[in-house]
Order: C-alpha cells, then sequence, then structure tokens
C-alpha cells in the first residue's frame, strides 16, 4: 500500500480502494496555491504504481470546488525577469500544466465532484477527471481573460473536453455556465440537485468502477487518451490488439472471464458505502 505524503493545503482520505482529495483552501475558495499543485503532484506519484487506489475523488473544501489560481500570486509578478534570470511565472504556470496532465493521465479512475464554484484552474481540473459530477447551481467559467490573463495550461484540456466551438465561447468571453449547462456541453456527466445528491452520484460513480478491474481500467485509460491524440489509425489499432491479448491472458482476464461463466463476482469487485 502506498505512503501518501503529508500535506497542508491539500487533504488525503483513503477510504479503502477509493482515496479522497480534498482542495483544502476554503479561506480562499480553493486558490490553487504553488504548494497545492506540488501536494498534488505528490499525492498522484505516490498512487502511481498502487492499484490497490482504484477510484480518486477530486473535491473541495468548505463547499466550493476551486475558484482558480490565487490571484496575489500573480499581481505580484508584474515585471519580467532581468536577462538570463529564470520566468518564475512561466515556470509555475507550466508546473500547474505538469499537474493537469498528471491528474488526467492517472492510471486510477478520476471523479471530480464539483460544487460551488469552479473558475479558472477548477474548470480545468474538472476537464480532467474521467467522470465529474457537479451540482445544478454549480458556476463554471474559464474566468482567466476577466482579469487580462490566458487560460493557457487550461485550454488544451478544455478543447479536447467540449470541442473548439464551445471552448472558444467561454474561452473568449469568460462566459458562466451552471452546472446544468456544463452538462449539456459535456463539461460533466452528470448534474444533481444539491450536496446530498452529489455524495450519492460519487459513491454510485465510484461503485461502477469498483465493479472493474484495476488494471483494465488502467489500460483503457491509456488506449483512449491515445485514441484523442495524433496516433495514426493503423498504429493505434495494432497497439490495441496487442492491449487486448494481453489483457485476456492477464491474471485478470482469466479471472474475470472465469467468473462470467462460472456466474460469480470476480475477485476485484468491491463496493463503498
Amino acid at each position: 500500500m502506498a505512503e501518501l505524503p503529508q500535506t497542508s493545503h491539500i487533504r488525503l482520505d483513503r477510504r479503502g480502494p477509493v482515496l479522497h482529495l480534498w482542495l483544502n483552501r476554503p479561506e480562499v475558495r480553493n486558490a490553487l496555491s504553488q504548494q497545492m499543485v506540488t501536494e498534488i503532484l505528490a499525492a498522484f506519484a505516490a498512487i502511481a504504481d498502487d492499484r490497490a487506489v482504484r477510484v480518486v475523488v477530486l473535491r473541495g473544501a468548505g463547499g466550493t470546488f476551486c475558484a482558480g489560481a490565487d490571484i496575489r500570486n500573480l499581481s505580484a509578478a508584474r515585471e519580467a525577469p532581468p536577462p538570463g534570470a529564470a520566468d518564475e511565472v512561466k515556470e509555475n504556470n507550466r508546473r500547474f500544466g505538469t499537474m493537469m496532465e498528471t491528474v488526467n493521465a492517472a492510471p486510477q479512475a478520476v471523479i471530480a465532484a464539483v460544487e460551488g464554484f469552479a473558475m479558472g484552474g477548477g474548470f480545468g481540473l474538472a476537464c480532467v477527471a474521467d467522470v465529474t459530477i457537479a451540482t445544478a447551481d454549480a458556476v463554471f467559467a474559464m474566468s482567466e481573460v476577466k482579469i487580462g490573463v490566458v487560460p493557457a495550461a487550461i485550454s488544451p484540456f478544455v478543447v479536447k473536453r467540449i470541442g473548439l466551438t464551445a471552448a472558444r465561447r467561454f474561452g473568449v468571453s469568460g462566459a458562466r455556465l451552471s452546472g446544468a449547462e456544463a452538462r449539456e456541453v459535456g463539461l460533466a456527466h452528470l448534474a444533481v440537485l444539491d450536496a446530498t445528491a452529489l455524495d450519492a452520484a460519487v459513491r454510485d460513480a465510484s461503485n461502477q468502477v469498483l465493479a472493474c478491474a484495476p488494471g483494465a481500467v488502467a489500460a483503457t485509460k491509456r488506449l483512449m487518451l491515445r485514441a484523442a491524440g495524433p496516433t495514426p489509425m493503423a498504429e493505434l489499432l495494432g497497439d490495441a490488439a496487442d492491449a487486448f491479448a494481453a489483457a485476456v491472458r492477464s491474471a485478470e482476464g482469466r479471472e474475470g472471464t472465469k467468473a462470467f461463466v462460472e456466474k460469480r463476482k470476480p475477485s476485484w469487485f468491491v463496493q463503498v458505502d
């Protein structure tokens, strides 16, 4: 079992095969600090090879998901660095992009539970989850342009999630959309009534994943992410055939097909309350 890192800007709560990762700066609506980014990266690194962790639930403490970047950090970085000096603003944004990429490609199923605000980077995090569930009154926005900056690291993931047409609309206007509207454009998969219903929906989504083989889930994610990229179809289908054959011959594949024939649950099947 992976040893989870010590944290101060996020809170990690492991409940069996489900890791709840709480953005934990409620006093600033869980604005993304560099420390928070570092801790999220460390948390995902700790579980990268741990198939006992099968679901990661992203959620914000205090009733809101994430208000985006910590603007106080940005406002203090108005001047360009001297020639030859490191550009801290650029490096920090690139590190945020690495975090987005890490969450996106995690071998576990990632569920984002969104209530309150999902602005800027929070909007981006909602786009890299495998399953995004929002309360109907949640507020989403690519809010960066409202303060004169660019939704840089999140834009590629937003375009992949909701398509260029919708992404352009929200990117250039900063327009807000509700959780119900987020579902309509494909950003959220499910919109629920309130926080109580959100808890129930997260539990249901987790249990759906936990009925599936963890190795097969990880391989499926890898294949689908490659399919969304520029890989030629012939190469992709060859890789898919390799993955299928390996899965059929794996311990999971043997157990799953045997369980199906014997009309029983496979060994990995668990459910959470």
